[in-house]
């Protein structure tokens, strides 16, 4: 089977193999482990993690928590904007809201969790509240975004309403979920390792990048930073993923 190369993934791969070689040039001027360690070096460290006998522990409870955040955050932000979307005066009010968690502070809302809640659940808490405005928000505007002459003449002919909702509403608002998805699983990610960082779980990807930071123990820090990145791009294209087949729907 032939495999084909496009132009643009020749450029990515550039990209990538340019930031190791400055990595590595910057590795070299410094020449301590204990500053930043060679690629190669961290490289390794991120490759025996995988036999690692706690890795999937380790991992999983990452990846739950954020699943867990990700799950709420989209139940919350769906329900509420489809109802700011449909009612004026609830849009009114809840714009201050999505405001406000939007702007305050990630480590604000950690600090707080932190006298509130349990370790396990911090990240969770955070990544939720982090996550809730991009899919509420993207969510408001599928639904202003529909066309309001097609529906009022879908219930002129006495159209079912579940039809409206099947044939208009989801397709109007279902690009719009997913681009409010993979904005927020962006910033999400980032939350949860920082919660974890603050809170240390007994599990977590944080909670072991804060104790390999207390060593001093770079290369460790960087390999679990590469896995962080790995999960983070995988969930993306598993966003990507539903896109494409939103779209094969939608045709």
């Amino acid at each position: 089977m032939k495999i084909s190369i496009t132009r643009k993934q020749y450029i990515t791969l550039a990209s990538v193999l340019f930031m190791i070689a400055v990595w590595k040039l910057v590795s070299m001027h410094f020449r301590s482990d204990f500053i930043l360690p060679p690629p190669e070096k961290a490289l390794l460290t991120t490759f025996n993690l995988f036999i690692d006998k706690g890795f999937l522990a380790i991992t999983g409870s990452t990846i739950l928590r954020g699943t867990t955040g990700f799950m709420l955050s989209m139940i919350l932000g769906i329900g509420a904007g489809i109802i700011a979307g449909v009612n004026r005066d609830f849009d009114a009010f809840i714009r201050p809201v999505i405001v406000t968690l939007r702007s305050v502070p990630v480590i604000s809302f950690i600090l707080l969790a932190l006298i509130w809640l349990s370790p396990d659940t911090v990240p969770v808490f955070v990544a939720m509240l982090t996550m809730f405005p991009f899919i509420c928000t993207n969510v408001t505007d599928g639904i202003k975004s529909v066309d309001h002459d097609l529906v009022e003449m879908a219930v002129f002919y006495r159209v079912k309403k579940s039809k409206i909702v099947r044939e208009v509403y989801i397709p109007a608002i279902m690009p719009f979920i997913i681009s409010g998805a993979s904005s927020a699983m962006g910033i999400g990610w980032r939350a949860i390792i920082i919660g974890e960082v603050l809170s240390q779980p007994k599990y977590g990807i944080g909670t072991v990048m804060q104790n390999a930071q207390t060593f001093l123990n770079v290369d460790a820090v960087i390999a679990w930073t590469i896995i962080a990145v790995i999960v983070s791009y995988l969930f993306e294209k598993v966003i990507r993923w539903s896109e494409r087949k939103l779209i094969t729907w939608r045709s």
